[in-house]
């Protein structure tokens, strides 16, 4: 039985959650007692590594799936696991891509499987997710993984950020179709220049050093920070949905600074 405003006792699965932020995430959601679905793609060892250390710190369950979301068999499999904790409340959805072109330009093949990986496959997971939820007595909170491109025009991003931008459509509409009584909630976090996941690599090449040295943001990311946001959507007594809340220091909304 969960305590009021703790995650005690409600199971969370949280796809793609064995990375940076996953795992910071996964950790902190445990030691609150929550049964734990981790979801993984290819990273299979890190993913049970992961979940041998939670079950040594915790009595809280927690179980590994593998899979494409893009497949439906692998949505499946994660509601399956889930099922089998107790009854779903929380998914995370942080798997993505970031689809980096070859070249400059990024070709047909390679936006449509951009949008395969950012959008499709998270949001037909967040759809059977909600209605598992809506199914149950303790309603439901999902949170869809965006990012700053997604909310702001940042230059050569087109093939990432455009499905990213459409996630963060469809999690409003998916929000509006399963609020109400039933107490589903969706929202989406939208993290900018992260030292965990898929900027970590870019950070430590230098490649968005001036966004500091500039004076558009102070730091770059920690997984802690998105990690609270997170949470905070989570919260069992939420009262929010349909939102987006963006963790990015300020970055979209300083960037004009660096032409100064």
């Amino acid at each position: 039985m969960s305590e009021p405003g703790t995650l005690a006792g409600r199971v969370c699965v949280l796809a793609g959650g064995s990375g940076g932020i996953g795992g910071t995430l996964a950790r902190a959601l445990h030691a609150e007692g929550a049964p734990l679905v981790i979801g993984y793609r290819r990273a299979r060892e890190r993913a049970e590594a992961l979940a041998a250390d939670l079950r040594a710190a915790g009595a809280a369950a927690v179980a590994t799936v593998g899979g494409d979301l893009s497949e439906e068999a692998t949505r499946d499999a994660l509601l399956a696991a889930a099922r089998g904790l107790g009854d779903p409340y929380g998914l995370v959805v942080l798997a993505g891509d970031p689809a980096r072109p070859l070249d400059a330009v990024a070709t047909q093949a390679e936006i449509e499987s951009s949008l395969r990986d950012n959008y499709v496959g998270p949001m037909l997971l967040a759809r059977s997710f909600s209605t598992a939820c809506a199914r149950g007595a303790g309603g439901g909170a999902i949170v869809l993984f965006s990012t700053m491109q997604g909310v702001a025009l940042f230059e050569g991003s087109l093939g990432y950020a455009s499905p990213k931008a459409a996630l963060i459509h469809g999690a409003r509409l998916l929000a509006k179709e399963v609020g109400g009584p039933a107490d589903v909630r969706v929202n989406v976090v939208a993290p900018g220049v992260t030292a965990a996941g898929m900027a970590e690599a870019s950070i430590r090449s230098g490649k968005y050093d001036r966004f500091v040295s500039g004076g558009a943001i102070r730091r770059f990311g920690r997984p802690e920070d998105v990690v609270r946001a997170v949470r905070f959507f989570l919260e069992p007594d939420g009262y929010v949905t349909g939102q987006v809340l963006t963790v990015d220091g300020g970055l979209t909304l300083r960037r004009d600074v660096l032409g100064r």
